[in-house]
């Protein structure tokens, strides 16, 4: 167990998306004291902790609420050391419809954790991006000095999110990093994301319905994602920095489900669905992280291969099919 965490006060918010929970998970494993903010609803659902164990739940301060309620983030965050913000609207498709729910949320909803961070005096504040803020690459690989493009009203959200930050760190000094995760997957990941939408119908159906299969995607295992958002709110001096977090390496949707298939060795083919195509203009076609700057300011690396946490994945997908309406489009 890290000493660093040891009884550390830390808030996430978006505690019960993917990546946030697995991240509380690893938070509470290292003896931090954890409140996990999700997003209020009338079932008490706290999103994908309830998949947690249940010993590491009962560790858990669940708050309720909503990160445009600049409120209910103050008093979330009183007394704490370290905050990781993940809460936002990440479905590209749901934005299209959405666009000022989008806003609102992924935009204000971050300027109510600066504005909170600021008057609590955080000693660190990690804001997650998200690789959709570069658009379709430019220069490969991408670093974070690439050009900042708005193809969907969710990528636009999140430039204007990550832009906040930075202000906030110029202007007031608030100890903000940036994280800039590329194509995260793993267990518990809706079928919203490519990689469980191929599997749970590539281990179901004979045909796999799918959208663009050109485009390319720097696919990273959420175990190695979370490493880097605990090495992010521990290593000192780092303050103003945005980082890619990536595996540096790419492959294209075709390649990658014809990669599943062969992983289920079932007979299957793939389909392209016209519905679940972006509008061009909005395609991104290729993502291929440079990952230099989180390995020398962060000794962050890797070490989960595309092969291996396919197979873990796959593994927790077919042990979980009754979670997933497989086939159906999610956005």
């Amino acid at each position: 167990m890290s000493s660093y965490w040891q009884n550390k006060q830390v808030l996430v918010t978006g505690a019960g998306g993917f990546i946030g929970s697995h991240l509380t998970e690893r938070l509470v494993n290292e003896g931090a004291q954890v409140r996990a903010f999700v997003r209020y609803n009338s079932r008490g659902d706290p999103g994908l902790l309830r998949l947690v164990e249940a010993g590491t739940r009962s560790k858990l301060n669940i708050i309720a609420g909503d990160v445009r309620d600049n409120e209910a983030i103050r008093q979330a965050m009183k007394d704490c050391d370290c905050v990781f913000h993940l809460g936002a609207l990440v479905s590209i498709p749901y934005s299209y419809l959405h666009p000022i729910e989008t806003a609102e949320t992924n935009i204000m909803g971050t300027l109510n954790v600066l504005s909170a961070s600021r008057t609590e005096e955080i000693q660190r504040l990690v804001v997650t991006s998200t690789s959709e803020v570069y658009g379709t690459a430019q220069r490969v690989p991408i670093d974070e000095t690439h050009p900042l493009q708005g193809q969907s009203p969710y990528s636009a959200s999140k430039i204007g999110a990550d832009k906040l930050a930075e202000s906030f760190f110029c202007a007031y000094n608030v100890p903000v990093v940036t994280l800039r995760p590329f194509n995260t997957y793993g267990p518990r990941q809706s079928a919203r994301a490519v990689i469980p939408t191929i599997i749970t119908q590539a281990l179901t159906q004979s045909i796999i319905h799918l959208g663009n299969l050109e485009t390319t995607r720097d696919f990273t295992f959420a175990d190695d994602t979370v490493n880097g958002f605990l090495k992010a709110g521990e290593t000192s001096g780092i303050e103003g920095k945005t980082i890619n977090l990536g595996s540096g390496t790419e492959i294209s949707i075709g390649n990658l489900a014809q990669k599943i298939i062969q992983i289920t060795d079932r007979a299957v083919r793939i389909e392209i669905d016209k519905d679940r195509l972006r509008p061009k203009g909005s395609e991104v076609y290729r993502l291929l992280s440079d990952n230099a700057l989180a390995g020398r300011i962060l000794g962050w690396k890797p070490e989960i291969s595309l092969e291996q946490g396919l197979e873990i994945t796959m593994k927790w997908i077919h042990d979980h099919l009754d979670l997933y309406r497989i086939g159906t489009y999610e956005f």
